[in-house]
């Protein structure tokens, strides 16, 4: 059964819905039939009008809904229950549209929307005055009509909002207590209630706000006055005085705080204010102010007392807040008094254009800020084109980031995609420049500095690569160049940008020099190795051509000391004497010179990269600079310069080790046992985000910048092994650096300091394995290059003992004839031993064969091992009892199996083994088996003309 009070509900809902149609047809029609305005204002206006019309009429449809249900309960109150009714189950609905037109309204209160609306039409409105009237209660209208609007579309629904309390109260103490619908009643009655302060809160800060632009002159209601703002504090009401800006009144509004002075004012958006009202801040002088931080301003407010300062601090606040979570349009209710201040976030995010900040001035950053400053990830953008991206850390570019800055009249940018510390372009980075020139390395003060790879475009007028060393911006120290256009690669020293001190040319043609240059210029004597393997020393062009005196050694002994000189059109003069004495001639002194050993030591060529990876360790390995110190890879940038996405740039970590240092440092010290140690050298010098394998890479692009292409030149040949040695020593030491950090924040304390001698031992046994790989195939082909001669001469005698077959090889080694393993020859029907070719020693040919299929020296070494077992093993098969064989048999038996294993290039197999391998193995087995394999080697070379006549014989009687 149906309460009485649910029938007051049907009855107010009826009669209010009847008068929201007379509203409608005699207010929003008229108004709404009104000539499109003209100016900005008349159409703001009717923007507010058409707003207020379409949210009329949403609480029209509410309330229509509401009745529905009221009836249905009506006319069948045992089938359909309270939790029907649509004001019950619903209220959110009411709540809000109640709110959004009140919000609308209060806004047109505000800038007088419906004075302006109802201005050409006075003698309409006056007319209707009549009909306005039924409408009001407590209004009395005296000459127009239109006077009495914004009461009509106020009163009506303010007292229905009364009528809904007021009834829902009563229907909450009718039903019964343990009714399943009082909880739902009581709940709506509540919330009714908080609309009513709502709606009072609305309607105040609207005639305020009005009020104040009745008061101020029409330039600051022109530039101050919006539909949506609100004033919620005045100075003149709770007294706050600024400093040390000057301000006659302080205005807070729902958006903004605005300072008053005169015919002027400041507007900061309050997005962007931070106050600080901490009693330790030394800044503020009075007791009852407190500190107000904008991007571009910071100031005080100081109340007269703790009551006024509170006010402003919580209004400041709740307005913040509020303008923070984006609902500008719907004002703060008051704050019960026990209840604390709310406090803003101070980290935020925001879009702001400065306007008097110097290196800002006018840049728009678009990103997150923290007390004024931009703070966290953000795009800073300049009216001249530039662009950054990037981290920021208390107003400065810092971390991570990419900046575009315009060139030229043309749509080219300079693309820096590098890490900056305060401001500036600090550690690692990639500059592409708008001439489609790349530099990749290390900055420091917006400059190139330390070690870093610049190359041109391909298509470059003149093309070229330079890898090396940077001192504020300009080369300087150990550096290689690549002049693509002339087919040269300069090796040598730098300073100011130009080649100064000791340097190496080599030419694409195979001619190499080193000179002396003094601003790019070359100076005193130089010594030139033509392709010939002629030796000049003395002083000659660029373009190589002598002058003055000097001396030209043949690679026949013979040596030319003249003065040297051309002329245009007088060709080439000479004057001097021939030495022809046939005398022995060292070779090293011609064609296997070794040019730079003196003029640059191995130990200071690549320090702009050492340098890096030693601040890293000294400075603890901090993890935020990571990437500063040990660099990153990334992809061009040319699709970046297209899209404003430059934060996706992709710096990821496809490995599986951890890019992460803390989880590289936790590991560290759990290997330390030598087989766990050198899987995870493996494994850490193969990832290229482990620190150890950035190191290894960077150390492989200069080998490789170096010595490929032009750099493959035998005269560079102890250049390179030394690095190479070199390289595993620093990467021995920076592990061992990394250690100590990493034992140093487990709180353990690291072994004292191993000697010298010891740590290059471990160098050598661990780490020159793992990374010659990387460097193997630059380094081998100077190898080949430097014994290409000796190499040649092994061939032939390769070739030529390939025509004896097995016995009649064996019988002129001088092999013992009980040392043959006649017993391993299987024969045919017609075929006799003297025919058998490569079946003796099989075994220990096929080891042997295995030395190449590995780069590492103790691998080579071990099959070299192997191969001395099979043959001892063969031979004590043979004799049927265990033979240790002397060095007169095995000689001969070592080189019957290297003739038959046919090795291409052995003697640079040889020499990279001896240079390569651990100086532990000196005077040992391995150190006995190479000295026997060079002898073999030797042995090959200076046989091949009596070998080569024993086949001719050999061919005779088979022919026979």
């Amino acid at each position: 059964m149906c309460t009485p009070e649910e029938t007051s509900l049907l009855q107010a809902e009826e009669t209010f819905l009847a008068l929201l149609g007379r509203i409608n047809t005699l207010v929003f029609q008229p108004l709404l039939l009104a000539e499109e305005p003209s100016n900005s204002k008349d159409q703001e206006c009717m923007r507010l009008l058409l707003q207020l019309s379409e949210q009329y009429q949403h609480l029209w449809d509410l309330t229509q809904a509401s009745l529905q249900t009221l009836r249905q309960r009506l006319n069948c109150p045992t089938t359909v229950s309270l939790h029907t009714l649509h004001l019950l189950h619903s209220p959110d609905l009411f709540l809000e549209a109640y709110q959004q037109y009140f919000v609308i309204y209060s806004s047109c209160m505000a800038v007088q929307t419906f004075q302006k609306a109802t201005r050409k039409k006075s003698e309409f409105w006056r007319s209707q005055r009549k009909a306005l009237k039924q409408f009001l209660t407590s209004v009395t209208l005296e000459t127009s009509g239109a006077a009495g609007l914004p009461h009509i579309l106020c009163q009506p629904l303010t007292d229905h909002v009364q009528q809904y309390v007021l009834i829902l109260l009563r229907l909450g103490d009718a039903v019964d207590e343990h009714h399943s619908a009082r909880e739902l009643i009581i709940q709506a009655a509540d919330r009714f209630v908080t609309l009513q302060s709502f709606i009072r809160q609305v309607l105040d800060e609207a005639l305020a706000t009005h009020s104040l632009w009745e008061m101020l002159g029409n330039r600051l209601v022109d530039a101050l006055c919006m539909a949506d703002r609100r004033l919620l504090l005045d100075s003149q009401e709770v007294p706050v005085v600024a400093n040390p800006v000057r301000a006659d009144r302080v205005l807070l509004f729902n958006d903004v705080l605005v300072l008053l002075q005169g015919h002027s004012f400041q507007t900061f958006n309050l997005k962007l204010v931070w106050m600080d009202a901490r009693l330790d801040n030394k800044q503020i002088s009075s007791r009852y102010g407190f500190h107000v931080i904008t991007p571009e301003e910071e100031f005080f407010l100081s109340a007269k007392d703790a009551q006024g300062k509170a006010c402003w601090l919580s209004k400041v606040s709740q307005a913040i807040c509020q303008v923070l979570s984006g609902r500008r349009d719907i004002p703060v209710l008051e704050q019960h008094q026990n209840q604390e201040r709310v406090e803003p976030p101070t980290s935020r995010y925001c879009l702001y254009t400065f306007r008097t900040e110097d290196r800002l001035r006018l840049a728009t950053y678009d990103g997150n800020w923290s007390w004024g400053k931009p703070h966290g990830k953000g795009t800073l953008k300049w009216p001249d084109g530039r662009n950054h991206v990037g981290d920021f850390h208390h107003g400065l570019e810092h971390g991570f980031g990419i900046r575009l800055v315009p060139h030229g009249p043309e749509d080219k940018y300079d693309c820096y995609k590098c890490h900056w510390r305060e401001g500036q372009m600090q550690g690692y980075g990639i500059c592409e420049y708008a001439n489609e020139s790349v530099y990749k390395g290390y900055f420091r003060d917006n400059m190139r500095q330390g070690f870093g790879v610049l190359e041109s475009s391909p298509q470059a007028p003149q093309p070229f690569k330079f890898i090396g060393h940077w001192d504020r911006d300009k080369k300087n120290g150990y550096g290689v160049w690549e002049d693509k256009d002339r087919g040269e690669r300069y090796i040598g020293m730098w300073q100011a940008d130009h080649r100064h001190g000791q340097g190496i040319v080599v030419t694409q043609s195979g001619i190499c020099y080193q000179r002396t240059f003094h601003a790019d210029k070359m100076v005193g004597p130089g010594i030139l190795l033509l392709e010939d393997d002629s030796l000049y020393e003395g002083s000659f062009t660029r373009d190589l051509a002598y002058i003055g005196k000097g001396k030209i050694t043949f690679p026949n002994g013979y040596f030319l000391k003249a003065s040297f000189s051309t002329g245009v059109g007088k060709g080439f003069h000479t004057q001097g004497v021939l030495e022809t004495t046939a005398h022995p001639l060292d070779p090293t002194h011609t064609c296997k010179r070794q040019l730079g050993l003196d003029a640059f030591p191995v130990e200071s060529r690549w320090q702009g990269i050492y340098q890096q990876f030693r601040e890293f360790i000294y400075s603890n390995c901090p993890e935020d600079a990571q990437e500063a110190f040990l660099g990153f890879h990334v992809q061009t940038a040319k699709e970046l310069r297209k899209s404003q996405e430059y934060l996706f740039c992709d710096r990821g970590n496809p490995d599986e080790v951890s890019a992460k240092i803390k989880d590289i440092l936790a590991e560290l010290p759990t290997h330390r046992e030598p087989e766990s140690l050198q899987l995870y050298l493996q494994k850490a010098l193969k990832s290229s985000v482990h620190p150890l394998g950035k190191l290894l890479k960077l150390l492989t692009l200069t080998f490789q910048a170096t010595y490929s292409g032009l750099g493959a030149n035998k005269h560079l040949l102890v250049l390179a092994q030394e690095e190479v040695q070199q390289h595993a020593k620093e990467i021995w030491a920076f592990y061992q650096g990394l250690l100590g950090v990493a034992l140093e924040q487990q709180g353990q304390v690291q072994e004292e300091s191993e000697d010298t001698s010891k740590s290059h031992s471990e160098a050598y046994r661990l780490v020159l394995p793992i990374i010659l790989p990387c460097f193997y195939p630059e380094l081998f082909m100077l190898y080949m290059l430097y014994h290409e001669k000796e190499d040649s001469l092994y061939s032939q005698g390769i070739a030529d003992l390939s025509l004896f077959p097995d016995t009649k090889l064996l019988e002129c080694l001088d092999v013992q004839k009980h040392l043959w393993p006649l017993k391993d020859l299987t024969l045919t029907t017609n075929q006799r031993y003297s025919l058998v070719t490569d079946k003796c020693f099989l075994s220990a040919t096929e080891c042997l064969q295995k030395i190449i299929t590995t780069v590492d020296p103790r691998e080579k070494l071990e099959m070299l091992e192997k191969t001395y077992v099979e043959i001892e093993d063969t031979v004590s098969r043979i004799l049927e009892r265990e033979y240790k064989l002397p060095m007169d048999d095995l000689l001969p038996l070592l080189i019957y199996v290297v003739s038959r294993a046919r090795i291409q290039h052995l003697g640079a197999e040889i020499h990279l083994i001896r240079d390569m391998m651990d100086p532990i193995h000196s005077g040992g087995l391995y150190d006995f088996l190479l000295t026997a394999l060079e002898s073999c080697y030797e042995h090959i070379q200076k046989e091949d003309m009596r070998l080569h006549r024993l086949a001719g014989v050999c061919n005779q009687k088979a022919l026979w």
